[in-house]
């Protein structure tokens, strides 16, 4: 693995203009779809730039480390035939771009991007509960396309998914989390996350392999803690003011009962003999100790 900051940052701009400048044409450029679709809400210069930088990434990887081919996502299809052509151009050699479909969802946005960030494989960023219980909420109109792209399942089992409808989706949704959650975190703790997902949602919570937050004693200020810190953190929300707002429209419950006091608070040595736990809507819970 390699970083392009290794060489970018040190470019010379009048050498760099010299030396690649020449080699890209503006007409063409402007011709690629990435650039005609940003055209209609104005392109800057930075990203007017971004193929030439990756064009140079891709000459620089073939230059020093021999690298031939380029993967990438299908946006991305101009910017790599970019760099073949400088390979081509500079180095008279050929090298070669292969592009990947793009997940995206029922509404052509990219997966990944929600409203509380991207979903991460780290289980120190997502945890393997959380990461199960993303693919487990995605929409139906998208959990078969998920479950052809990103499992191993026979395509024959797959295809006969197709004429599921109603209850049977949400059985292929947990078929996708599942899979998913066993790529990315291994066969123990999908079954982990699944268990705990099932129990929750029978009501019979199992807290052992909830998402959890332990309280450090400097959490606490005279022994307590508000419903409003608390929440921040548990990394459920970011601010006591968004907090608040989900309070105040009834989006928060703790040990299953609707938090109305944005006030509420709780005391350290209750916390220790006793967890409880906080649900944002219908579908993030989380348990909070001391």
């Amino acid at each position: 693995m390699v970083n392009n900051a290794d060489w970018l940052l040190d470019l010379n701009y009048i050498e760099l203009l010299r030396e690649v400048g020449a080699c890209f044409s503006v007409n063409n450029m402007l011709r690629a779809e990435c650039y005609k679709q940003r055209m209609e809400k104005g392109l800057s210069f930075l990203e007017f730039n971004y193929m030439i930088m990756q064009s140079y990434d891709f000459y620089h990887l073939f230059k020093e480390y021999g690298c031939n081919m380029q993967f990438g996502g299908d946006d991305q299809w101009s910017n790599m035939l970019g760099g073949t052509e400088l390979i081509r151009k500079k180095l008279g050699k050929d090298a070669y771009a292969m592009t990947i479909t793009l997940l995206l969802n029922s509404e052509g946005k990219k997966m990944g991007k929600t409203a509380s960030g991207a979903v991460w494989l780290d289980p120190e960023k997502t945890s393997p509960y959380e990461f199960y219980q993303y693919w487990r909420n995605v929409g139906d109109n998208d959990v078969l396309k998920c479950i052809r792209m990103l499992t191993f399942l026979p395509l024959e089992e797959i295809d006969a998914m197709d004429s599921w409808e109603g209850s049977q989706l949400n059985t292929a949704k947990e078929i996708l989390a599942f899979e998913l959650t066993k790529l990315v975190h291994g066969e123990e703790e999908a079954t982990k996350a699944q268990a705990a997902a099932k129990a929750i949602f029978s009501g019979a919570a199992d807290l052992d392999n909830m998402p959890a937050t332990t309280l450090a004693d400097e959490d606490f200020t005279d022994g307590v803690i508000d419903i409003l810190d608390i929440l921040m953190k548990a990394e459920i929300t970011k601010s006591r003011g968004e907090g608040r707002r989900l309070v105040q429209q009834g989006g928060i419950s703790v040990d299953d009962a609707k938090v109305t006091d944005f006030a509420m608070s709780f005391a350290k040595d209750d916390l220790k003999a006793k967890p409880i736990v906080v649900k944002k809507g219908k579908k993030i819970f989380h348990k909070i100790e001391a």
